[in-house]
């Protein structure tokens, strides 16, 4: 499967290019942290495949193929792309590492008890070289010091955004800041 094709021909030009941006900073983060760096390279590029969907869409999809989704998630656009996106990377596209699979699920929200993986997918799409935001220079320095850190950094400063446009705040990412503090991320 050519999954690069297959994300440039469903997705708008400058999704794709996110897309790139965040394989490129996985692959590079992987690399760096001794990760698998084949399958960050391919969590990032299709991290985003159930953007192709809007969001009635992605429900209307979960419901007919019974995905599980929590209520903060069904209840926040923003948030159904990643657990259904990952489902339908299986259901759709054939892909079945469990690994990038999992990585694809939290990329949004993150959790307690991410892999490594997972944790360098979620700071690859907020580092990647198209992101302009206040801090994000200071994160992408960090990512390469000490990636719980960087990823403290990263979890804050989403759960404040979140809070500042009163939008509904999933509890994972609570737990994954929590998790983050503690150093009880496992």
């Amino acid at each position: 499967m050519n999954y690069s094709s297959l994300m440039k021909e469903s997705l708008k030009a400058n999704l794709y290019q996110h897309c790139l941006g965040t394989a490129n900073a996985a692959f590079s983060l992987a690399a760096h942290y001794g990760a698998d760096e084949n399958k960050a390279n391919l969590a990032g590029l299709v991290h985003d495949y159930g953007k192709r969907y809007s969001a009635p869409e992605l429900l209307r999809k979960a419901d007919e193929h019974s995905i599980y989704l929590d209520f903060y998630t069904r209840s926040s656009g923003k948030l159904l792309h990643a657990p259904v996106g990952a489902a339908l990377l299986k259901i759709e596209q054939g892909l079945d590492d469990p690994e990038v699979l999992r990585a694809v699920k939290y990329h949004t929200t993150g959790r307690r008890g991410m892999t490594l993986l997972e944790k360098i997918l979620y700071l690859a799409d907020y580092i990647e070289e198209g992101r302009r935001f206040d801090g994000v220079k200071e994160i992408r320095k960090a990512a390469f010091l000490n990636l719980d850190e960087a990823l403290l950094l990263a979890v804050d400063n989403t759960i404040s955004s979140v809070v500042r446009r009163g939008l509904l705040l999933h509890p994972r990412s609570v737990a994954f800041r929590n998790s983050l503090i503690v150093g009880s991320n496992k």
